[in-house]
């Protein structure tokens, strides 16, 4: 975890609590000198325009908690002026946020969605659906603003290949974000009854192990012992310049599904910029495809306490200079805990240019395997040629395990390291270059994200026989060729990935 920034973090943060209240956190938003040069004739004033393009619309709508939303006029920038409607700190019916257009939904600190219902399910459930259509844009406002989907309700939050979902930040409205913003609002939490371990409260032995949420001043919790729990359903999604940073090792995520079961739907979600982790998911059973994680200052993908994760098709593409591991995945120090991590990814393409100093200097892998977990990935490639690809961590009588099947790699000259009874020479064993497909000397022949002539040589393994989630393919990483554009049109541009004419940039707003 990125201790030494959390802690320069943690100071700025202290600057910002002293102009508030005493239960607020100032938004980090963005700022700089201001220079008034003053005429040395009078002038005649001038009346502001408004940009041209989108008109806010003339009120919010009626929903159906008697709470309703609350107008909080317009907001104006590069892309026109939009009404502004701020949800209800805690929904408590089931409602629908309807696309209108020259309308935003403000998040004015921590939402949440329906109350806990504990650690199983009863008639008392509140159970509460938000329901978000495609187009809808929700944006945090300032201070520590997040979404939380209590355990025994859900989120519908369902976009198309055209009309994605976007949550994204006041700053990102105002058109004040460049490459390098992130970290200016929560994100989205998913909380449910599936097993995890690491336990706040309970025990793995007696199966009633919970946990509280990472990040949250007031935490929620999660955890239970369904495994086919439904928090809902997540598709054609962005989420932009989220992971708010509250203490050391203390973080939001862009998304954190936490305890969720395989009834929970993900797929088409792309995390933009996050300060912290891409996702980080706590334990549960997720299941995912089609994930875009871009730009992200910790993990792109991170996944520990318990969670038995099934993954399919997958760029994570992290920014020249920034971000730490692209994949770290355990339950450290607790290396005797059931259920234990278990990923199984496939049809990955992971780009990694180059790490920060800092963490090169402390020898930190593309891929970290650590602590109580099982990993295997397959039809996938790494390309990361300035970095080790791969660091593995053996403690406990049960140490990290990877399986490796036509998975290619292009690392530094060091490309293993290994730390507790693992060595390099361990570690390169695990991963197997020369059998089953796997190489860790290979020639990409890329073209950005999309695969090329030496990429489409390699020999596939069939993944079926990995679970019923995953199907067969033809070809290993994310993207086959110029015709598979499966990423196109929901996600956003940015000078890290360019995804087509079709996407909208990463610094506007999509304005159909």
């Amino acid at each position: 975890m990125k201790l030494y920034r959390n802690l320069i973090l943690m100071s700025c943060a202290a600057m910002a609590l002293a102009g508030c209240g005493s239960d607020d956190i100032s938004s980090p938003g963005t700022g700089g000198n201001v220079t008034i040069n003053n005429p040395t004739t009078p002038t005649t004033p001038t009346t502001p325009t408004t940009p041209a393009g989108v008109t806010p619309a003339s009120g919010c709508p009626t929903i159906a908690d008697p709470q309703q939303l609350k107008d909080d006029g317009t907001i104006t920038g590069p892309t026109g002026t939009w009404r502004v409607c701020t949800l209800p700190s805690r929904i408590n019916r089931s409602i629908t946020l309807p696309k209108i257009p020259g309308l935003l939904y403000q998040l004015a600190g921590r939402v949440d969605v329906g109350t806990d219902g504990g650690f199983t399910k009863t008639a008392a459930d509140t159970n509460v659906t938000l329901t978000i259509e495609p187009g809808v844009i929700v944006y945090g406002g300032t201070g520590v603003s997040w979404l939380a989907v209590n355990r025994g309700n859900k989120i519908n939050a369902v976009g198309t290949a055209t009309r994605p979902i976007v949550f994204t930040s006041r700053d990102n409205i105002l058109g004040l974000n460049t490459e390098t913003s992130q970290g200016q609002w929560g994100g989205i939490v998913l909380l449910g009854r599936a097993k995890i371990t690491d336990c706040s409260t309970g025990s793995t032995t007696a199966n009633t192990c919970e946990r509280q949420t990472e990040g949250a001043a007031d935490p929620a919790l999660f955890g239970g012992a369904d495994d086919a729990d439904n928090s809902g359903t997540m598709q054609y999604v962005q989420i932009r310049y989220s992971g708010y940073v509250l203490g050391s090792n203390v973080e939001l995520q862009s998304l954190t599904p936490s305890g969720i079961g395989s009834g929970t739907v993900l797929s088409h979600i792309q995390s933009y910029n996050s300060s912290d982790d891409g996702v980080e998911f706590f334990g549960g059973i997720p299941q995912m495809k089609y994930y875009v994680s871009v730009g992200a200052d910790d993990d792109s993908l991170d996944v520990d306490v318990g969670a038995r994760a099934n993954f399919q098709y997958g760029l994570m593409i992290q920014r020249d200079g920034a971000g730490d591991s692209l994949m770290e995945i355990d339950s450290n120090g607790r290396e005797t805990e059931l259920p234990r991590t278990d990923l199984r990814m496939v049809n990955y393409t992971m780009i990694q240019r180059q790490v920060s100093s800092a963490n090169e200097a402390a020898n930190q892998a593309s891929l970290l395997l650590r602590g109580n977990s099982d990993v295997t990935i397959a039809n996938s490639i790494l390309l990361s040629p300035n970095n080790e690809c791969l660091r593995m961590n053996g403690s406990g009588t049960t140490p990290a395990t990877l399986t490796a099947r036509s998975f290619v790699m292009s690392c530094n000259a060091a490309k293993y390291l290994g730390t507790g009874t693992y060595n390099a020479t361990t570690v390169a064993a695990q991963f197997g270059s020369g059998a089953n497909n796997n190489n860790d000397a290979f020639t990409s022949t890329l073209n950005a994200f999309v695969n090329g002539a030496n990429e489409l040589a390699v020999a596939v393994f069939n993944a079926t026989g990995l679970g019923a989630f995953f199907g067969a393919t033809t070809y290993i990483g994310a993207v086959r060729d110029s015709n598979d554009t499966w990423y196109a049109g929901w996600t956003c541009n940015s000078g890290a990935a360019n995804f087509g004419s079709t996407s909208t940039a990463c610094t506007s707003l999509p304005t159909n």
